[in-house]
């Protein structure tokens, strides 16, 4: 039994609480705080295994290789989780491997970078897994009526918690005597920096635990477990995840509208994570500061800036999508990040970033989380969840692997950003005609 029924509030607030918890990853870690940091340590080109990388291609390198991973490992466990009812077990292994990798990350050292750009590797992969697991619980948790409003609710529990340790992070780095952190050896704005990344770990872990708490475990899914699952248990289970994942794109090949749905995200994601993942590495080396303490605190300010903004992004897109539809709005969303392209890639300007980082916040918000729902809304009823939305994420990250791939390659050669953020307004546009196609179909979410 769970320990509460599906959709009550208990236990869609226990299931939002986790994108409190882990949200300050995505924040403190990938956006705001570490690019800022990795910026600050690394020259312009560093050699990393005996070649030599401009720094943002280096990093956008190792988060692709690590999305890469990604792709091939979470089918193997979410296929697993679906058979032996153990989602819950699996979750909580990459929330604390992720989040003891951001303590490491207290001991970054540009002279140890192999193992430096491990620990970012390690918490990277906590971070995206857990998330498998996460999502997969919406349909269990939810009744299609609510799960738009507790996606949307989720998003913006995670902007709101993360928004509150980012703000602490920013007191520190700009305040570090408040906090006797110049009383620590070296430079006491990247101490700061340091212990940041240290209090990400800890809030993740701490805040996970009431997730963990009401979340049914393999007790509950032992008493649903149907013929169908029950059919898989005695097959070889170390590659059941990727028969399973096979099983399901052929049960979409008879779910067109579903398909088609991924066929669109899966394109306009390529875009989409790619510009998220690297927004605050752009204004890092392609807007002109002034100064390094102008740049540090312009680029919290415009991060923070997008993280409000997301937050009010999250709910207008579940109130819009009531009145329009989910496909109208996507569609809408991506248009929108479409002209936030070509406006991107003409910014120079402090001011002008501020305005791309406010616009950015409000679409990126409200295209992540009704992405979430309406995939959710247009999956067929099964216990095998965890699979169901193991395909989304791997839809989900194999573009992040070509949009990183493209991203770096493209500044690696070139030697700027900005041709590559340009590039990306083509995937969005393609992403948008494919959900205008899906939009004619009947029955459409």
């Amino acid at each position: 039994m769970l320990k509460h029924p599906k959709g009550s509030k208990k236990l869609l607030n226990a299931w939002a609480l986790y994108d409190w918890a882990n949200s300050v990853y995505p924040l403190v870690i990938s956006t705001a705080i570490f690019p800022i940091f990795y910026g600050s340590v690394t020259d312009d080109y560093i050699t990393f295994q005996g070649i030599e990388f401009k720094n943002t291609a280096l990093i956008s390198y190792v988060t692709a290789f690590a999305f890469l991973i990604l792709v091939n490992l979470t089918p193997l466990l979410s296929g697993i989780a679906d058979y032996t009812g153990r989602k819950k077990l699996f979750m909580k292994f990459f929330c604390y491997s992720g989040s003891a990798a951001c303590i490491m990350l207290y001991w970054f050292d540009i002279e140890n970078l192999e193992t430096s750009l491990m620990y970012y590797f390690i918490a990277l992969i906590g971070f995206w897994a857990s998330l498998v697991f996460y999502n997969s619980y919406l349909p269990e948790i939810a009744f299609k009526e609510q799960q738009d409003k507790i996606s949307a609710k989720g998003y913006a529990m995670g902007y709101i918690g993360s928004v509150i340790l980012l703000l602490i992070n920013i007191l520190m780095v700009n305040m570090p005597e408040k906090f006797f952190i110049n009383q620590l050896n070296g430079d006491a704005q990247i101490n700061a920096m340091k212990i940041s990344f240290i209090m990400v770990g800890v809030w993740w872990f701490l805040f996970s635990q009431y997730s963990f708490y009401y979340l049914p475990g393999k007790k509950y899914y032992d008493r649903i477990k149907d013929d169908e699952i029950e059919h898989f248990v005695g097959a070889n289970v170390f590659f059941s995840g990727y028969s399973k994942l096979k099983e399901v794109w052929h049960q979409f090949k008879k779910l067109d509208t579903t398909k088609t749905f991924l066929v669109s995200f899966f394109i306009y994601s390529i875009a989409l994570q790619t510009v998220i993942l690297v927004a605050t590495y752009f204004g890092e080396a392609e807007i002109n500061w002034g100064g390094d303490d102008e740049k540090r605190l312009g680029l919290i300010v415009s991060i923070l800036l997008i993280q409000l903004v997301a937050i009010i992004g999250s709910v207008l897109s579940a109130r819009i999508s009531n009145k329009i539809g989910n496909i109208n709005t996507l569609i809408i969303l991506n248009f929108a990040w479409a002209l936030l392209c070509v406006f991107g890639y003409f910014v120079e300007s402090t001011t002008e970033f501020y305005i791309a980082a406010g616009f950015v916040g409000l679409v990126m918000g409200a295209i992540q989380s009704l992405s979430r729902s309406t995939y959710s809304k247009l999956l067929p009823k099964s216990n095998n969840n965890t699979s169901y939305f193991s395909f989304y994420d791997v839809t989900q990250k194999t573009s992040i692997v070509i949009g990183m791939t493209l991203f770096a390659t493209v500044d690696q050669i070139t030697g700027s950003m900005r041709n590559s953020i340009l590039l990306f307004f083509i995937f969005f546009v393609a992403g948008a005609l494919v959900l205008i196609k899906l939009n004619k179909k009947k029955n459409v979410v």
